[in-house]
């Protein structure tokens, strides 16, 4: 590791393609030197930049009342490069203006509710709030997320600032940049918002348990933080609650990640947590991302419970609350989930598009037409309530888990996690479940100086006139994003990334050979597509 270097101020002023950072709705880039072809374009400078862009964008928006200037938090990861981001982000707050309030590490949930919050012991409620984080992404990667008390900052919102950043960056002065650093030593101040938001989860689990002071008494629960932002959940909202946690595992900020990368989608993730849970005979097992946003569990015998059976447990508990109520998850979500919902349950899936805010964008778009939802939730593991302001936080989404322990024990209904197990008994789940990314070649000559946006959607409609003459397969009657196909007693889904040239193709099939015949549709209508690298899709035909 001594290649690697942080990019310090001497560097500034290189040429930036700010719009390169944005990921959706949250900004991401390379913070640390020394990866191979992977050069720094989020250095101190350029997110000092942003940051000033944020503060004109919120000017635009939030009016102070005179008696202070406007005030926004900061929060980070566990990132090695979170310190001096954290510090550069605060010079272009303060260069602007305003009061600066860092929190240090934080979760971006927390980051959120900092603009709810009403406590002046710690600054609350800030007019905005800034989480420093690259999710689950390697070391050498870093970004930043925009709150203010209306949610998070969406694509249009991110694009904008970083165009504002963009001149403010090209107009940067050595002069103006030491004035920012004068301004930040007097503006900035340190607070402990997590110890606020940790008791308030707290109290969320004993208020669910009948005002019990240890509801989780008896209950063996191990957390692994994957050395990212979450290890605070043993320490400060389990242990409090009276659970037993030995055997919880990396715990403390590494920013290097060395033990599997923090992410409940990970299969390393997944097999530490499960291990951890039978060396331990836990009573359960949760893990959380980088910045704790996302989670999954794992139940006594080992059983995980993410993706589409993470989502089948949310809405079983969401349902018995609110009967009837309507699912949101994104697209890739499986049929039996559907069914497990709708015939199960009682309630009615929604399947929308990829992207955690899109899910939560869709969910508050249809209670306000009238549709009544109470959750929002990815596959992913991003997950939110309209409870919790529609806000996806991963702690909260275990305290909801938690609650439901609780409670049952408090009723007698059953004790120790088979009271989860139960919760999803009769989803079906497929045999074979595989997704494969058809990368397209944008220097490709098949692509005539097109988009490859273009090309992607030339693809998806192709399929889709071959799908309407073949009688064994059968087109999603209801469907938001790509070409989702029933046959051969599973499904297909081919759509086109959010950001990338990639189309990625989720399958799931009641056993391999139905897969395959799947996979061998979906070939037949792409192959006549130069630009289309199918080999993945190839390879696993073939069985390779």
């Amino acid at each position: 590791m001594e290649a690697v270097q942080f990019v310090s101020a001497a560097s500034a002023f290189e040429k930036v393609d700010f719009q390169k950072l944005q990921n959706g709705s949250d900004i991401r880039g390379v913070a640390v030197a020394g990866v191979e072809g992977e050069p720094v374009n989020l250095t101190e400078h350029v997110a000092e930049a942003i940051a000033a862009a944020f503060a004109a964008w919120l000017c635009d928006r939030k009016k102070s009342d005179g008696s202070r200037p406007l005030r926004v938090s900061i929060g980070h990861d566990s990132r090695i490069s979170a310190q001096t981001l954290q510090d550069a982000v605060s010079r272009g707050l303060a260069g602007a203006g305003f009061d600066v309030i860092q929190y240090g590490l934080a979760s971006t949930p927390a980051m959120f509710n900092s603009t709810l919050t009403e406590d002046e012991d710690v600054f609350c409620p800030v007019d905005g709030s800034i989480m420093i984080t690259a999710s689950h992404l390697p070391y050498n990667r870093n970004g930043l997320k925009f709150f203010t008390n209306a949610g998070g900052l969406g694509k249009a919102d991110i694009k904008d600032i970083l165009e504002r950043a963009a001149i403010i960056y090209d107009n940067f002065s050595d002069d103006a940049l030491k004035e920012t650093e004068l301004a930040a030593s007097a503006a900035v101040r340190k607070a402990d918002y997590m110890n606020i938001y940790t008791a308030n989860l707290v109290e969320a689990v004993r208020r669910a348990a009948g005002n019990i002071e240890k509801p989780l008494e008896g209950f063996h629960i191990v957390v692994d933080a994957g050395n990212g932002a979450g290890g605070f959940f043993m320490g400060k909202v389990l242990e409090p609650l009276g659970a037993v946690t030995s055997g919880s595992q990396f715990l403390e900020p590494d920013g290097l990640f060395p033990n599997h990368i923090p992410n409940p989608e990970d299969k390393a993730a997944m097999r530490a947590i499960t291990q951890a849970v039978l060396e331990n005979k836990a009573d359960l097992g949760i893990i959380f991302d980088t910045d704790v946003d996302r989670s999954a569990a794992v139940d006594s015998s080992g059983r995980e419970f993410n993706r589409n059976r993470l989502i089948a447990l949310m809405s079983a508990i969401v349902l018995e609350e609110h009967p009837g109520t309507t699912i949101v998850t994104d697209s890739v979500t499986s049929d039996g989930l559907t069914a497990f919902i709708e015939n199960k349950l009682g309630g009615k899936h929604h399947r929308f598009k990829r992207g955690y805010k899109n899910v939560i964008d869709e969910a508050i778009r249809l209670n306000f037409v009238g549709e009544e939802s109470h959750l929002a939730i990815e596959t992913s593991g991003h997950g939110a309530l309209k409870e919790n302001h529609w806000l996806d936080d991963g702690a909260y989404l275990m305290v909801k888990v938690l609650n439901k322990l609780a409670s049952a024990r408090v009723s007698g209904s059953g004790c120790g996690s088979k009271v989860l197990t139960d919760m999803v008994d009769g989803l079906e789940e497929a045999e074979v479940a595989v997704e494969l990314r058809l990368k397209i070649d944008q220097n490709h000559a098949d692509l005539k100086g097109g988009s490859f946006r273009g090309y992607g959607e030339a693809v998806l409609k192709h399929l889709e006139n071959r799908v309407a003459s073949d009688s064994k397969l059968k087109k999603a009657p209801v469907n938001y994003e790509g070409v989702r196909v029933s046959g051969h007693g599973g499904w297909f889904l081919l759509r086109l990334s959010l950001h990338d040239p990639v189309l990625p193709l989720n399958i799931e099939a009641p056993s391999l050979e139905e897969a395959v015949k799947l996979g061998l549709a979906v070939s037949a209508a792409v192959k006549e597509f130069a630009a289309l690298d199918t080999s993945a899709l190839d390879k696993f035909v073939r069985g390779l």
